[in-house]
């Protein structure tokens, strides 16, 4: 136990949200304590995205205490989602450890040992040992402000030290999700992954059982983030991309895949210092810049075979896409604008005539503009294209296209001129 004046934490440093979680379990006689990443950030130094709960209140009775602000959720884990405005807290309940002999283990796991339920309470220290990592398995508690630590996590948090709780290979097995976040935290937050937490090279490929859907949120805690860089090269060290993108995969292993990677190195790095300026991004682009490598390589594939342009980028996308989703789901409002970002980058090499003035006022150019110039800085096109467009928006003064025959006057049948269309109509 660490006194308050030791930790230095204080009801100042915790969300509204989640202190009113904390005090209403605690004011109906539960134990309610802050868990996890918000503990392990706040002794770090790290301001805190997102504050969860742990307590001895089972599922219906936090529904009890809170009413409609409540939702269960989960089947493999339930816990309680508790709504303060648009903060959401997360609360689990207490679980038991079945790894300590005392209780029986009653969950749910497949052949391969992962677990697909597991609702069986217990005490905190017992919550504490079945966590993933030490640094995540601190406790705070509402009632004394003291800090709660059954599995030496302070002592990492010391070292600035990433290391499992358990056998590592048993751990991995269980969520195997758990290694792509090993090194998530680790590139994070600057530790040092211990070496018994280094994702084993031999069980990289359960990763391709995870549920695609699952895989997309965890794909958007890794590389949309201002850390963005430092994870992808751990990620490229543990060869943990590979069962998320296979196709990319292929290309990046092949003679020609050193521009193709440095195309997606600098995207996510131009993701990452938009974040840190509190600019705008989606991820699509993050997304787009994954799968061009693989997009481009069956586009021209098919081009040899004898397809026109067009319809071999359409082919090669559609084939592509309907590929990945079966390892990392992508929602269609992202993967509709990422498509559209690959179809707009032929478009780029028309500059005569009304091209450029129709393709400027499209709602994705922007995006497919930024593409561009990452494809210029890798080598793929040439940067006289590049520095053409970036011309072309910049410096009104810069003479644009002659137009083309649009605005000429056409008579009508029987002699009277039709006036031109203007740009309102």
């Amino acid at each position: 136990m660490v006194e308050p004046k030791e930790h230095g934490i204080t009801r100042d440093d915790i969300s509204d949200a989640a202190l009113a979680v904390l005090d209403g379990l605690h004011d109906a006689g539960y134990r309610a304590c802050l868990v996890g990443g918000a503990v392990r950030d706040l002794l770090l130094g790290v301001t805190p995205k997102d504050f969860d709960v742990a307590t001895d209140a089972e599922p219906e009775a936090v529904v009890d205490v809170f009413g409609r602000k409540a939702r269960l959720i989960g089947r493999r884990f339930q816990i309680c989602h508790v709504r303060f405005g648009r903060e959401i807290v997360e609360v689990s309940t207490f679980r038991a450890d079945p790894a300590n002999g005392d209780t029986e283990d009653t969950r749910e796991l497949d052949d391969a040992g992962r677990v697909l339920r597991d609702n069986v309470f217990g005490s905190i220290a017992e919550d504490a040992r079945r966590r993933d990592f030490a640094i995540n398995g601190l406790y705070l508690d509402v009632a004394d402000h003291c800090i709660y630590d059954y599995v030496d996590g302070l002592s990492d948090i010391e070292a600035r030290r990433l290391r499992l709780i358990g056998d590592a290979r048993v751990r991995y097995r269980e969520d195997p999700v758990r290694m792509i976040r090993a090194v998530r935290i680790a590139a994070k937050l600057d530790l040092a992954l211990d070496p018994e937490a280094e994702p084993p090279a031999d069980m990289i490929e359960l990763l391709a059982d995870v549920p695609a859907a699952r895989m997309f949120d965890e794909v958007l805690k890794l590389l949309m983030h201002p850390a963005g860089p430092q994870v992808y090269r751990m990620l490229r060290h543990y060869d943990l991309l590979r069962p998320l993108f296979e196709d990319t995969m292929a290309v990046l292993d092949s003679p020609t895949g050193a521009a193709s990677e440095a195309l997606i190195e600098k995207a996510i790095a131009n993701t990452a210092a938009r974040m840190e300026a509190n600019k705008p991004v989606t991820p699509a682009f993050i997304f787009a810049a994954l799968l061009w490598p693989a997009v481009r390589e069956g586009a021209a594939n098919l081009e040899r075979e004898g397809m026109p342009p067009a319809p071999a980028l359409a082919s090669a996308q559609s084939q592509v896409v309907s590929r990945q989703v079966q390892r990392v789901a992508i929602p269609k409002r992202f993967s509709i604008p990422m498509r559209e970002i690959w179809q707009l980058q032929p478009r780029f090499h028309k500059r005569r005539g009304r091209h450029p003035e129709r393709l400027i006022p499209h709602p994705r150019f922007r995006a497919a503009y930024d593409f561009l110039l990452l494809r210029a800085q890798v080598g793929e096109v040439e940067p006289e294209l590049a520095e053409w467009w970036t011309v072309m928006q910049d410096d009104p003064s810069t003479p644009k296209p002659a137009s083309g025959t649009g605005s000429r006057r056409r008579k009508r049948r029987g002699g009277r001129a039709r006036k031109t269309a203007t740009a309102d109509s």
